[in-house]
Parts: C-alpha cells; structure tokens; sequence
C-alpha cells in the first residue's frame, strides 16, 4: 500500500513553526517510506481566511523546500462534494437537521457547566425527522460503545462515545464544518497517515466516527505534542507563532530551520546535524517524544552559523542580496557579494547579521560610533595615519599581501604595535571599531573608498584637535 500524507494548513493566520514542524514530519514519513505528500489548503472559515496567510503558507513551504507531490486543494473548490456526502449521510440515516436556537444551546451549556459537566448538545431533534433546509445538520454519533484511536504517538486512547455529542456538520447556511470537511478530503484522497498536533486529538474519535459511517476505512493517526516557548507557555509571536518567513527575513537557512525543527521531540541517537537526505532515511514517526517540546533560540542559531560556514559561497548568494534589498542597501557600489560572504561567513551567525555588519561595504557612514571614535582617533595617532595614507596610496596592486606589507611596514618605522595602528585606521574607514581583518577589509572597500575615508579620518582627529 502506497503511503500517503497531507499537510492541511487553515489561512487564518500566519504559517509558524509549530505548523512547519507537522508539515516536516509528515513529509519526511512520506519521503521514507517513497510515499506521496499532498498539500491541502483548509480555507472553509471564509470570514477568518485571508489571501496573505495562503501566500505565507505557499512561499513558506517553497523557501524551506518541502514540496508537494499533489496539490495545492483548496476546500473553497469542493463545497459540491461535501454537500453530496452530507445528503448521504441523511439519507443513510446518520445525521439529522436541528432547529435548536442560540439562546437554547447557550443554556444546555450554561447548565452543563453549573454541574460541573461538559457541555454537549442533548439531542432534542435527533428523532424529530425535521425538513427545514435552513437548519444546520448534526451528524448523528453512536450512542454507546467507544473509539480507541491506536496514536502512533501517544499510544491508545479509548473515547466513549456517550461522550461524544452529535457535532454540527453544516451550519444553517449549507456551509460544511471542519470535522466533515477533514473527513471527506482525507478519504478521497486516499490519505494514510495523519500526522498533526495533539490539540486535534479530541477530534479524533468524532472523525473516526464519520468515517465508519462512510463506510471508509479511517488513516492511521499521529499526534504530536505541542511546541513551547522558552518558559515552558503557548508560543507567542516573540518567540516562535509569527510568520515563518519571519526567520528568512532574520537570515535564517532553510536547512537550520529544518534540523532545528526534527530535534524538537524527535531524536536519532546523539546526532545532532542532520542533511535532508539524513532526515529522511533515519525518520520514524513512532520515535516521536511524547511529551512537548521548547523553543531554544540559541541553538537555533548554533545550528545557523554551522550552515552558514558550511555552505558553499554561491548558495547565499541570493538570499543575503534579498536581504541587502530588504535593507534598502545598493549592492551595485561595492565588492561582490561572494567576496563579501567568503570573509564573513566565519564571523556572523545569520545572514542577516552578515548583512548588518557589510553596509559599510556599499554606504558611506555619516558618523563614526562614538566610543571607538573616542578611543582611536586621537592626535597621537594622526601622523602615523597620515604616513599610512602616503603608502596606501602608492599601491599599484591592491590585495591582502600587499595592504598588510605597508601597514606593518608603517608600523615598523614608526615602532608602535601594528594594532596601535590597524585598530585607527579600521575605525577611520568603517566607522566602526569590528570588521573583518585589516587587510580583507581595506581589500574588499577599494583603494578609492579607503583612502577618501582615511582622509576623512585624518581630518576628523585634525579638527578635534584644534578645538
């Protein structure tokens, strides 16, 4: 039998993690075991739905790279099928229409909860036989006996069906319900194993139900506990519930996010760096922990700067330009961008940083930061500086050999410490008292660049001096 997974998203809000990591584990289930992995798009809950969450979702699985074999479905285009299972649910007999108001549900369940019971519809219509094509429709949910979902993660959980009331499978307005619509998709599309968050576990035997109505052999279940923020509490958007593009925007890798995402709750003896192809061939949905799992940044970021100094030159190339442009930074007045990730690539642990740390590379700086200003440009280092600017100027081969031979023969016949030095002379082209070394810096900046900013420099301890 051909292995068949779904990842089933509902745009009402903003693709996180949590959702991303049920959309790893099912496509690394289908992957392993040379299945099929379908996207389906819950859109049912047209007030709430939006155009942006659906793109999020879609160009959120495109960057991390989990591709889907069928798809995307879209629960919007398939209203017709729901109605025809709903009507053979009526005529078969298991489900019924219900003209109970608002006001009357509001106290079946306000008297529930007085005693201390939960709240569940008590079945007033359910022989009634009612016609009225305004009412909703409640499937009608056995009476007795019980469901006992076999969990591939949480092991078997018996429901007893007297707890279980006749859930409402179309609202008054003809539209279907979560519960049937999951049903129906699932079984037309020949999905085997669901692999979802524990919060949908409740729903489980309702929907194990509907199937056996059907007629329809249900999937196999899996489900995951939750993801948590660092303190152990519901994931806010501070710490991992905003969009996933947030992290490429962050200058995250794909591949970081993704090995960070199977270590949370599942685990392959000690390994900690997993490739895809890794991910794939060791993944077993059954080792799945149980209990939930917390949101480490820091690790996060260990892993990121792994990729990062990993990664061939090449592949960053395009998202550390995207996020140049996020930045409003002109790349086209500077060194190439593979040059600049080979020097920085060591230093910085997410693209973005890399970014952050390069805009001196194609802007000019207004001001130098204060503290390195205050340290490093003072009069006493102005004519080593003015010394160093005569011999970077009469360079004719600008490279790493070359700047680092004058700057350390400058020191040398000056006899003061290179640092003494290279440290000024950093804050006088950057602006800043961090960069690369020297001579990668000086090299990446131009010779035109770095001796207009030297000679700002020189000019900025000049004047400090004479006031």
């Amino acid at each position: 039998m051909e292995i068949r997974t779904r990842f089933a998203p509902s745009p009402t809000g903003l693709l996180h993690i949590g959702g991303i990591r049920t959309a790893l584990f099912s496509w690394l289930y289908a992957k392993h075991h040379k299945g099929q992995f379908i996207l389906r798009i819950e859109d049912t809950d047209r007030e709430r739905s939006t155009d942006e969450a659906v793109q999020v979702i879609l160009n959120g699985m495109a960057w991390l790279g989990l591709n889907h074999d069928e798809g995307p479905f879209y629960q919007t285009q398939r209203f017709e099928r729901y109605r025809e299972v709903i009507s053979e649910l009526l005529k078969n007999g298991h489900a019924y229409r219900c003209t109970c108001s608002k006001e009357r549900l509001e106290k079946i369940r306000d008297e529930a909860m007085t005693r201390g019971e939960k709240p569940r519809y008590d079945g007033l219509c359910r022989s009634l036989n009612l016609t009225d094509e305004n009412a909703v429709i409640r499937f009608k949910n056995p009476a007795d006996g019980h469901v006992v979902v076999n969990d591939q993660v949480q092991g078997d959980v018996l429901f007893e069906n007297s707890e279980l009331d006749d859930l409402v499978i179309a609202r008054s307005d003809g539209s279907p319900t979560y519960n049937l619509t999951v049903v129906v998709d699932d079984m037309d599309m020949a999905i085997t194993e669901v692999i979802r968050g524990d919060d949908h576990l409740n729903n489980t035997p309702r929907q194990i139900n509907i199937f056996n109505a059907l007629g329809a052999k249900a999937p196999n279940y899996a489900h995951i506990p939750m993801i948590l923020s660092p303190e152990g509490k519901k994931l806010s958007k501070r710490d991992g519930a905003a969009s996933v593009l947030q992290y490429r925007d962050d200058g995250i890798l794909p591949e970081a996010l993704l090995n960070y995402l199977v270590r949370l709750g599942w685990s392959h003896g000690d390994q900690e760096i997993f490739s895809i192809d890794e991910m794939i061939s060791a993944f077993d949905i059954k080792d799945v922990n149980k209990s939930a799992s917390s949101i480490n940044p820091e690790k996060l970021l260990w892993l990121n700067q792994h990729y990062i100094k990993n990664a061939k030159n090449k592949s960053l190339l395009k998202p550390l330009t995207e996020l140049f442009l996020l930045m409003d930074i002109n790349i086209d007045n500077g060194p190439e961008i593979e040059d600049l990730i080979d020097v920085q690539k060591q230093r910085t642990d997410t693209l973005k940083e890399m970014a952050e740390q390069s805009t001196y590379f194609y802007n000019d700086f207004e001001e130098y930061d204060a503290n390195a200003a205050k340290k490093h440009l003072r009069p006493v280092i102005l004519a080593p500086l003015k010394q160093l600017y005569g011999s970077l100027q009469s360079l004719e081969v600008w490279d790493n050999n070359h700047i680092k031979s004058a700057i350390e023969k400058t020191a040398n016949d000056l006899e003061i410490k290179m640092g003494k030095l290279a440290q000024p002379l950093r804050v006088a082209v950057t602006g800043a008292g961090v960069s690369p070394s020297i001579d990668d810096t000086l090299r990446l900046l131009g010779q035109e660049n770095v001796l207009k900013r030297l000679l700002k420099g020189i000019e900025f301890i000049e004047k400090r001096s004479s006031s």
